[in-house]
């Protein structure tokens, strides 16, 4: 969604600023994202075989930030509130002034998703660096190699080097600025580590007094709309025999794919694209497909008696995705009610043997992991401070939005939350082999962040 034209008010940074100018110390964050991402092995989220530590985390971001903590003499509060063993999060704050200013920085989470070594490029659990050359005109970069550096170590690194820039600066400020590592952003069906658990213990009543910049994107550009995601699962029963004979069999497989295709078009048709989705920018509308095939193991000669097809549906946030789940569960208990009306497939192919009182049935089950997606507001304060703050670092304003899903911000919105989204590692690399992000989106990310605060220190 190409926004360059889009009138934006521009507040041109105070001179007295006490934060004008800051920029990222690229050593120093290289050095902390190291030791995070030499953790990363023990934060694979992928239970019961992968359990994160993410204390292993905080560990190392305590090390730069306690030296500047009130309890050693500083001025940043560090609190560590665990609720599972070694999983903990961090809740840090640098005070200000107006306790009705606060911005704050919450959802840098410190699990990551697995990887494989064998097939990767280079070690995903140790932090190496290949510089890439500039073209014309540009100047060179450097790619930091890793699982995590996108997603979201590198912000961990990024936000930790934020605070203990204030800590050690100093800086008189009437605007609060809050941050909030997590646990147990990869397993949101998990409950009760995270911000989840955060969020109804209380602990982030004060971030709601202003805008909550979720810090779990990519790209650098605000990222204003995510998808829903709904997990589902179609059984077909039918009835097991000889290939040979089909006429004395119900083919599960036929009966299952034809039935599919009936829930598909139906489903396009109650949830098309919704008129909201352009004015965000959406590249998708909502969808449901099919992703994966299993029945049970027999010969090739053999008609299963069973078989399932799984998959997932997209769901952009203008649509509700409980009665999306409903809607499914009455198309297929339509076709069960009407079987004989589904669409075979040849003279033998049948879904029903009257003689034997048999009839083939679907069944339909979605997973608890069912998450809703999110649509920004597009009038805060808070998105027009990240709006100004990204076009003016950036050069240019691309807000977009995908249908990818981020699991708890939208349950965080409806709890009174204005939950912005921002993020500076490289979208392509998000859960895939070869993990990477870019020195100078991170810096980008930092002069954003300054910029959003002292946007809001500016304010009358």
């Amino acid at each position: 969604m190409g926004m360059d034209d889009q009138p934006i008010a521009v507040m041109p940074p105070s001179p007295s600023s006490p934060v004008v100018g800051w920029d990222l110390d690229g050593a120093s964050f290289i050095s902390l994202l190291g030791r995070l991402i030499g953790e990363a092995r023990h934060l694979q989220n992928n239970p019961p075989e992968n359990i994160p530590k993410e204390d292993r985390v905080v560990r190392h971001v305590l090390d730069v930030l306690s030296p500047l903590s009130e309890e050693n003499g500083g001025p940043l509060s560090v609190c560590h509130v665990t609720y599972v063993e070694g999983r903990g999060n961090l809740i840090i704050e640098y005070p200000g002034t107006d306790p009705e200013r606060i911005v704050s920085f919450v959802g840098c989470h410190m699990d990551v998703v697995t990887a494989n070594p064998d097939q990767w490029d280079f070690d995903p659990f140790s932090l190496s660096q290949e510089v890439v050359e500039g073209g014309e005109g540009e100047e060179s970069d450097v790619k930091l190699r890793g699982r995590g550096t996108t997603d979201c170590l590198g912000h961990v690194a990024l936000f930790t080097e934020l605070f203990r820039f204030l800590g050690e600066h100093k800086p008189a400020l009437k605007t609060t600025v809050m941050g909030v590592f997590i646990a147990n952003e990869e397993n949101f069906s998990i409950l009760g580590v995270g911000v989840d658990q955060l969020a109804k213990e209380g602990q982030l009543e004060k971030v709601k007094r202003g805008p909550v910049y979720w810090v779990d994107a990519a790209d650098k550009q605000p990222l204003i709309g995510t998808g829903g995601m709904i997990a589902w699962k179609l059984r077909g029963i039918g009835k097991l025999f000889h290939s040979g004979l089909p006429h004395k069999a119900i083919n599960p497989m036929e009966m299952t794919m034809e039935a599919l295709n009936v829930i598909q078009s139906r489903f396009y048709k109650d949830f098309g694209p919704h008129p909201k989705e352009k004015d965000y920018g959406f590249a998708t509308p909502s969808t449901m497909k099919p992703t994966q095939w299993s029945f049970p193991g027999s010969s090739v000669n053999q008609i299963p008696s069973d078989c399932s097809i799984s998959g997932d549906c997209r769901i952009t946030p203008f649509y509700d995705i409980k009665k999306v789940m409903a809607k499914i569960r009455e198309y297929v208990d339509d076709i069960n009610a009407d079987i004989e009306g589904l669409p075979s497939r040849g003279p033998a192919s049948k879904y029903t043997l009257p003689a034997e009182e048999l009839r083939g049935k679907l069944e339909v089950s979605f997973e608890e992991s069912a998450v809703s997606g999110i649509a920004c507001n597009l009038s805060s304060e808070g998105y027009k401070a990240l709006c100004t703050a990204s076009k003016e670092v950036l050069g240019s304003l691309q807000p977009f939005s995908i249908t990818g899903s981020l699991p708890l911000v939208r349950d965080l919105q409806e709890s009174g939350f204005d939950i912005q989204i921002m993020g500076y590692g490289v979208l392509s690399t998000y859960h895939a082999r070869n993990e990477y992000c870019l020195l100078n989106g991170m810096k980008q990310g930092f002069k954003i962040a300054v910029r959003i605060i002292d946007i809001f220190e500016s304010k009358p």
